[in-house]
């Protein structure tokens, strides 16, 4: 735990209840652009897909068209929940051998793997897998979507044509990878100063440079005139695959062609007296599903404490494990076919859109595409590198996400939740689902309650938390206490809305500079 940290400081974010719609986003300008559609009369559908180019266009070290991820969305007047799955893929021409082991230990990312010689796995066009995010998007429109695609897309385009604002908080992830995008030329020249500098505003004065974010412009452009298509059987998609082999990178034309984000029948599951619908597969839909099997038979109490605490901890600890010991795509699977963001939706007729989406790692590759000028993914790294795993790198395989959007239903309430935050993102939903589902929290409580994190060696805890309950968790665990900051985040972001009866609320992580939780009505004010 950092000692520079003020312990004076308290921070809060505000939830209102309200009967029109609200979007909930990591990015404040992102919720507007899907608040407006909802405001225009547009489904939660058409606001998630507005919301999701814009937050691609101003967090693009998050999430953008060059991603995956996965959506969970429900329907009102069926009263049905559908799960979509927009992974990425690994490129059929990826040879495992490329990517050799270089006996120095684990690597140093989001993940336990074995390092790979240059970081081939995790760094560069050998890291970039095929993307799934726009298809995601323009499947979910044309089934759902009321309003023109290209509407949808128009505010991404002018976000894009304006630039990114580089304030301190821009500034300062830009800064924590600077090393890393001056490798690429295109990436040095879209984020660095003269190749090589961190771009910043001056101590004192306002923010007021921007990113060139140009081309990116004119390709969300040829997206929105010609469809989510473009991207995989176009002229742009070429570009883009183009851009990746001359980098050194295996994405051809046929793997765009040939990739297809799918719906599924959720993973659905009772607990108590809720229910919950994730996204099957390879997620961690059904890792979150583990954990709360866990969680069924054991006593939680009235309100969170050492002993619900406990609980938790061994629960997440189960299902982490079984995870990394039994999931990947093997080819068997009957479900299938970092740095991440992630938004929820609930329209004034009750449809809802949880929306994770990601680039993996912050910056993804940290390649970027001149011709497209969208950042690119590092999605290979979801692979384990050694061979014979369930989760092994090979070629065309579907890559295992930490992704967990969940809709959770209980008595008249109902909530789509999500997070970003790598491995880090279930335990974060779990324990949001668990203080609505066990203890009647609302938004405001369940977004301010201190959470843990056990998605690695050691167990990571708010030193908000109460002495007793520090206490319990170090009789069984290896304690390591933080706070909850703007940078890093040791607990994940997550973002969710809420309804209940008619009433729609929505809370971000109340750390996050950026997001915010817009509702229809307040768009004239923004």
């Amino acid at each position: 735990m950092s000692l520079n940290l003020s312990r004076s400081m308290v921070t809060r974010k505000t939830v209102i209840e309200t009967e029109h719609g609200v979007v909930a986003a990591q990015h404040r300008l992102a919720a507007l652009a899907g608040a407006e559609v909802l405001a225009a009369g547009g489904d939660a559908v058409d606001a998630a897909v507005a919301t999701s180019f814009v937050i691609g266009v101003l967090e693009p070290w998050m999430s953008g068209p060059a991603g995956g991820g996965a959506m969970m969305l429900w329907r009102a007047e069926q009263g049905q929940a559908v799960a979509l799955n927009h992974g990425m893929r690994a490129p059929a021409a990826l040879d495992p051998a490329d990517y050799p082991l270089s006996g120095r230990g684990a690597a140093g990312d989001l993940f336990p793997w074995e390092h790979v010689e240059g970081d081939r796995n995790v760094q560069g066009a050998t890291a970039i897998a095929v993307p799934g995010v726009v298809d995601g998007l323009g499947q979910a429109h044309a089934r759902y979507g009321r309003m023109p695609w290209a509407e949808l897309v128009s505010p991404a385009i002018d976000h894009a044509r304006q630039g990114l604002l580089v304030d301190w908080f821009a500034a300062l992830v830009i800064a924590s990878c600077t090393r890393e995008l001056a490798k690429d030329a295109d990436a040095a020249a879209l984020f660095l100063e003269d190749g090589q500098w961190p771009t910043i505003s001056g101590w004192t004065a306002l923010a007021d440079k921007r990113l060139d974010q140009s081309r990116m412009a004119d390709s969300l452009d040829q997206i929105a005139r010609h469809g989510a298509r473009a991207l995989y059987d176009g002229d742009l998609g070429a570009a883009m695959a183009a851009d990746v082999q001359a980098k050194g990178g295996c994405l051809t034309v046929d793997d765009l062609r040939g990739y297809q984000a799918r719906f599924h029948d959720p993973l659905s599951f009772a607990y108590r007296d809720a229910r919950f619908h994730v996204v099957p597969g390879l997620t961690a839909g059904p890792t979150f599903r583990d954990t709360f099997a866990h969680l069924v038979e054991a006593r939680m109490g009235d309100r969170p404490g050492a002993d619900s605490y406990a609980v938790m901890a061994g629960a997440l600890q189960s299902a982490y494990a079984a995870r990394l010991e039994s999931m990947g795509d093997t080819g068997e699977s009957p479900e299938a076919p970092g740095c991440t963001t992630h938004f929820s939706v609930v329209d004034r007729q009750g449809n809802m859109v949880a929306q994770t989406q990601t680039l993996l790692s912050i910056f993804g590759s940290r390649v970027v595409s001149p011709s497209t000028g969208f950042l690119m993914n590092n999605g290979i790294m979801w692979f384990d590198p050694v061979q014979g795993r369930p989760n092994s790198l090979g070629p065309g395989k579907r890559c295992l996400m930490n992704v967990c959007p969940v809709i959770g239903e209980q008595g008249e309430r109902r909530f789509a939740f999500g997070a970003s935050g790598g491995r880090k993102i279930m335990g974060a939903v779990a324990q949001l689902s668990s203080c609505v589902t066990d203890f009647g929290m609302d938004l405001v409580d369940s977004f301010h309650q201190p959470r843990i994190d056990v998605s690695g060696d050691q167990l990571i805890a708010d030193d908000a938390l109460p002495r007793e309950v520090l206490d319990r968790l170090r009789q069984t665990h290896k304690v390591t206490t933080t706070r909850r900051t703007i940078f890093p985040y040791a607990f994940a972001c997550p973002a969710g809305v809420m309804r209940r009866g008619t009433l729609n609320s929505g809370c971000t992580e109340i750390m996050s500079p950026w997001g915010d939780a817009i509702s229809e009505d307040m768009t004239h004010e923004s």
